[in-house]
């Protein structure tokens, strides 16, 4: 079995509980872009847990292309 680092299992529960999942996969695009892309596009950016976490309560478009992540506000910081 394949043995999932506590901090990275309670992401993945915290990604289906809050509907995440359903544009988004750890490993390739779906409707959104894939959770790896996103950490190779953020990167080593200070702000990048900010920026990120407004994304998700606040929505946005432009970043990956022109269909919009809507907002998510109920998502703890």
């Amino acid at each position: 079995a394949l043995l999932i680092a506590p901090a990275a299992q309670a992401s993945e529960e915290m990604a289906k509980k809050y509907n995440c999942l359903a544009c988004h996969q750890t490993d390739k695009k779906l409707v959104g872009p894939s959770y790896k892309d996103v950490a190779a596009k953020y990167q080593g950016q200070a702000d990048a847990p900010a920026k990120l976490m407004e994304k998700v309560k606040k929505g946005g478009v432009g970043v990956w292309g022109q269909i919009p992540m809507p907002p998510n506000p109920t998502v703890p910081d």
